[in-house]
This record gives structure tokens, sequence and C-alpha cells, in this order.
């Protein structure tokens, strides 16, 4: 039996988005998961490092599904309600967990402090601190979200699109100015597909960059629109966007 648009949307409208676990959605949407395998790539290199720093870990998830971190694992979030998750995850793995703030002047470590800098999805890359923290011969690897992420979902909603200009290539400038080495860059656009409204709604409360100021109410009008389109014509197609980056300190 179908469920009613109402029913679909008070429950994704009440729902916790806190953490960056998407777990809730698992049979009402799905995302292409990018070839290389960022979580299987980390753990090699954690199982690797010595000292790792995992920068804006949201709620600790990714970290804490790592096999074997090293003897010293410290991560930085800024929100604190996924300060709290991602205490609850890996203080008991061992690791450190750090308020920062995501595009603060300063990360609150010591130079050289670390051989291994990763960060999955960040807001903002710090680039010059990345390499300020780094070891000589240490690592940054992170995966990060590309240009015209769900562009078509955003579009939906907001017309015309030009979506973030996160560009890779953009990526690689930023990070030789602050002295790295640029040894992998590689992007993809994963498919994206949401089942029902629900989904939708649920999505754009958790990534709230793709709509900014997105409530239920505000683009309700839309909301059914695109509801009665899912319920006609099957699951709402669009593409995310993805690149890795590992860049070294000389």
């Amino acid at each position: 039996m179908r469920r009613s648009y109402d029913d679909l949307v008070h429950e994704a409208s009440t729902v916790s988005v806190d953490g960056w676990d998407f777990s809730w959605l698992d049979g009402r949407a799905t995302e292409e998961r990018p070839s290389w395998g960022y979580s299987r790539l980390l753990a090699g290199r954690m199982a690797a490092a010595r000292a790792a720093l995992d920068l804006q870990t949201g709620g600790g998830e990714v970290l804490a599904g790592v096999p074997a971190l090293p003897p010293l694992a410290v991560a930085t979030e800024s929100w604190p309600p996924n300060l709290r998750l991602a205490a609850s995850r890996l203080r008991p793995r061992g690791a450190r967990v750090v308020a920062a703030a995501d595009d603060g002047p300063r990360l609150p470590f010591a130079d050289g402090r670390f051989d291994l800098v990763t960060s999955r999805h960040p807001v903002h890359t710090q680039w010059a601190e990345i390499a300020r923290v780094l070891r000589p011969g240490g690592s940054f690897f992170s995966q990060q979200v590309g240009p015209r992420t769900a562009g078509e979902l955003a579009e939906w909603f907001l017309g015309p699109y030009d979506g973030w200009t996160r560009e890779p290539a953009r990526a690689r400038e930023e990070a030789e100015a602050a002295g790295l080495e640029v040894v992998d860059l590689r992007s993809e656009r994963p498919r994206m597909e949401f089942g029902d409204i629900g989904a939708v709604v649920y999505f754009l409360r958790k990534v709230i960059w793709i709509v900014p100021g997105f409530s239920p109410e505000r683009y309700a009008d839309r909301l059914r629109a695109l509801h009665d389109r899912i319920e006609a014509e099957g699951p709402f197609v669009a593409h995310s966007a993805r690149f890795l980056i590992e860049a070294r300190n000389p």
C-alpha cells in the first residue's frame, strides 16, 4: 500500500539527521559509490600510520569503521551533536575527539604532528593548516564533494543552478600553493535515485547546502509536484560528484 504524501513528509521531517549516517535511506534511496573505494584505501593508510588526524569527522562513522587505528588517532568536528556521536564511537577505540571549526584560522595541533591527515567530504579544506601539521613525507588523503552534486535535485527546487564550484583542478592548485605535492587526483559522477518524497526531504534536511534554507513548508508546492512525478514515473534520478585527492608533504 502506498503511503500518503503527508505521511511521508511528516516522518522525514521529524526523524533525527544528526551524524553522517544515511542508513535511514536504506530501501528508499540509493547512491553509487566511487570505484576507488575510499574506506578500503583509508584502512590501508591508517594501518601504516603512526599518528593520524581525521578532519571534520562528522559522527565518526567512517573512522570508526577502520579495522586498525594508529597509536595516535585524533578526529576533529565542529557541530556539537556530531561531536557527541563521534566521541561515543571513537573514544572506545582509543581515538581523541577535538572540537575545531571547519574553517578556523588554525588547527589546535603542533607543527609536524601527524604523518597522515584524512577527511571525507570536508565542508572546507584548510590546505595551509594541513601542510603545517603534516610531518615531512606525510600525506593528506581525502574524498571530496565535486561540482554540481545532486544538481538535478537542486534545479527542481531552485531553477537553473551552477552548483558548487569545487573543481578537482582547483583543489590541486590550492594544495600546491600550500606546498604539497599532489600524487593522485581522480573524479567520478555516481548515480543517485530517490524512491519516495520522504527520502528527498530527509536528504535535503541532512545535506543542507544542496537547497539552502530548505524546509518542507517553504518548498511545499515543489515537493508535492515531485511526489506526484515519483508516483507516476518512478525514482527521481540525480548524480553526485566525487573526487579523490592525495597530496604529500615533500
